[in-house]
């Protein structure tokens, strides 16, 4: 008999969208006015397009009793959406960060991945699995294999590998860098003196969580499914070619196995939210900006406006079965970064100012 998914932590108190929400009619006149009075009409532009929201402080749900009282939640966020292999993303970035000058620049990246924002625009020479956001990053091979197995089991790090490998070919034909959106952010926020935050759950975690929601039937045919796409031939189909971001690949892995659309997307965007708006790095921020797949805002927005409280930070990591775990994530993050101008990143050692679980207020 196959074994049945693990019951999600955030089962009870977790609310993903509901299918009528939409984000951009959610905030659409403080987004509007906000955009007006920066007098800039390239973002008047991207808020008619839905790439660029704007959420006040009003607008966020009640600070939860058990919050520290000294803590202040940001004056204002905005979000923009990015495409990870566009290069208008790479503009609109720069446009809207130095426009809104703000305190924090979010990136949808976790410690693992971070390295990316450090590749040179020139990927030719870069290995294929240094491509994508899949990749194992950082100083030394073996001590981010060793991470990713505390943290995520062995199970997610070859999950992980096989999605690398996926991933980079089905976006190979796109000739253009992975994430020049990310190294755009980080430039600016060193231009600007805006602190560098990584807002997205560790993929390690990620991965674990979304192994453990599958059916022994379901990891079996997901494996298998993984490999067909890795070793077919190179005329793939569009659609598939398309897929280039994890949010596209988790959407498609999500029709043939919707429990994961729980821990690869909804969870992720609370996880998001809570960065922009929760963690330590933001307390008493004038202004936050969130750079993000397009394809989290709605469910960004949603939790940023209508988070009761109820769900807490534990809720959206869980607990892996490593004894070495809790170390493990203490000690690696994710992270808030002090910015860097060092050359070569994947050989710089950032310094970390936060980290798990004292990263959120709990």
């Amino acid at each position: 008999m196959a074994a049945g998914p693990t019951p999600s932590a955030t089962a009870a108190s977790f609310r993903p969208p509901p299918p009528c929400f939409d984000y951009r009619a959610a905030v659409l006149a403080d987004t509007r006015a906000a955009a007006a009075a920066a007098g800039d009409p390239a973002l008047a532009a991207l808020v008619d397009s839905g790439a660029l929201v704007r959420v006040p402080r009003r607008r966020f749900g009640p600070v939860p009793a058990w919050r520290p009282p000294d803590f202040v939640e940001p004056e204002e966020v905005w979000i923009l959406g990015t495409s990870h292999l566009s290069p208008d993303s790479v503009a609109d970035v720069e446009r809207v960060l130095r426009a809104v000058q703000p305190d924090n620049a979010v990136v949808e990246l976790c410690r693992s991945r971070a390295g990316i924002m450090y590749v040179s625009s020139d990927a030719s020479d870069e290995p294929l699995l240094k491509s994508n956001m899949f990749s194992l990053g950082g100083a030394k091979f073996f001590g981010a294999v060793n991470r990713s197995i505390n943290l995520g089991g062995q199970s997610a790090l070859a999950l992980r590998l096989l999605l690398a490998v996926l991933s980079s070919k089905i976006s190979s034909g796109a000739n253009r860098p992975f994430g020049e959106e990310f190294r755009a952010a980080r430039k600016v926020s060193e231009d600007i003196g805006a602190q560098l935050v990584l807002g997205d759950r560790p993929i390690e975690i990620t991965l674990e969580r979304a192994w453990k929601s599958l059916t022994w039937d379901q990891k079996t045919k997901l494996v298998i499914s993984l490999f067909r796409g890795i070793t077919s031939t190179p005329d793939t189909p569009q659609d598939e070619k398309t897929a280039a971001s994890p949010y596209e690949l988790y959407q498609k892995l999500s029709t043939s196995y919707p429990s994961l659309l729980q821990p690869l997307i909804h969870e992720r965007d609370m996880f998001l939210a809570w960065s922009l708006k929760r963690s330590k790095a933001v307390n008493k921020s004038k202004t936050v900006v969130g750079v993000v797949g397009k394809g989290h805002m709605n469910g960004i927005v949603y939790a940023l406006i209508s988070d009761q409280g109820d769900l807490r930070f534990r809720d959206l990591v869980g607990r892996a079965s490593s004894d070495t775990w809790s170390e493990a994530f203490v000690n690696s993050g994710p992270a808030v970064y002090i910015n860097s101008t060092r050359p070569n990143p994947i050989m710089v050692k950032v310094t970390t100012v936060a980290h798990f679980p004292c990263q959120f207020w709990e």
